[in-house]
């Protein structure tokens, strides 16, 4: 047999094995891949198996969505991230219901919008109608302010400049506390404040919702502080089927800059106004599902709303 020189059998052995470290190892491109590869290529990045949320707040929704099945009558609520674009739903989001005090929002919205606009003027007496309706939800400025600018006209302008879709009057009277929408409803006008409103109203409007009177500080709220929560609650009896019942709702945002719009709403079951607690089973309904999905402790320690 013909030897060859020790030099070059080296040389060979180190380029066998440098092929062996190679294919073993699965790089990606076109190094080390050998004619019966069968591997797979590594990934340029690795992909969550849980989708854009991840799989801890993927288990936060579920923990949310078991939660949200064990409560009577009917429970929505929505999170979007304004980031990557994914919504999570659970319950019964699209269902419609009374907005309470949430419509005071979109009221605050609208007549800012139009101040800037030039469609009216807002005075002194005006914007303090507005902070008292974001603060602790006044209806005497709520009825002030519609009657005043007359609102009333304004619902499809809440539909298609909100996203609102689903809001529309009950039969009866074109009164704001006459309305009723859907969980996506309150969603979407939360993501038209963040991502569609002047800058320097968002501010106000955002500033307006961090800093609510105690009153309001349940249901997104229970975020906790370290998500620097801003909410407007709603909170009343109204009358379907000819019987009496609580309707709580809770809208807002949570998150480094806002990054989360929350909408959460519960429709409860009839009952009567003052002495069931059912007013504080919808405050604490709504509020322990917000700070499920936020990794809050649970159950939360909302405040409780005067009934009224």
């Amino acid at each position: 047999m013909r030897r060859r020189p020790l030099a070059v059998a080296v040389a060979t052995m180190v380029i066998i094995l440098g092929v062996a470290a190679i294919t073993i190892g699965g790089l990606g491109g076109g190094l080390g891949r050998t004619a019966n590869w069968s591997g797979p290529a590594v990934p340029a990045r690795s992909v969550d198996p849980c989708g854009p949320w991840g799989c801890a707040q993927q288990a936060r929704f579920a923990a949310a969505a078991a939660l949200l099945a064990t409560k009577a009558g009917h429970v929505g609520m929505e999170v979007r991230d304004r980031v990557s674009g994914a919504v999570w739903r659970g319950g019964e989001h699209d269902r419609p219901l009374w907005t309470a005090s949430t419509i005071k929002l979109a009221l605050a919205v609208d007549l800012l919008e139009k101040h800037r606009n030039r469609e009216l003027t807002l005075d002194t007496t005006a914007r303090k109608q507005i902070a008292d309706m974001l603060a602790f939800s006044s209806n005497t400025a709520a009825t002030a302010l519609w009657n005043r600018y007359k609102l009333a006209k304004d619902l499809q302008l809440f539909r298609d400049r909100f996203g609102m879709t689903g809001l529309a009057f009950a039969p009866g009277n074109n009164f704001w506390g006459n309305m009723k929408c859907t969980t996506s409803d309150l969603a979407s006008l939360m993501s038209f404040i963040l991502d569609a409103l002047n800058a320097e109203d968002r501010a106000y409007i955002i500033g307006a919702m961090r800093g609510v009177d105690p009153v309001q500080q349940w249901g997104v709220w229970s975020a906790g502080p370290s998500m620097q929560p801003g909410v407007k609650g709603g909170w009343t009896v109204e009358t379907d089927d000819g019987k009496d019942h609580w309707v709580v709702l809770s809208v807002g945002f949570a998150g480094p800059e806002a990054r989360y719009v929350v909408s959460v709403t519960h429709d409860l079951p009839p009952g009567t106004r003052s002495t069931d607690g059912n007013l504080d089973v919808g405050v604490h309904t709504v509020s322990d599902l917000v700070a499920t999905v936020f990794g809050a402790p649970v159950p939360a320690t909302p405040v409780i709303p005067n009934r009224n």
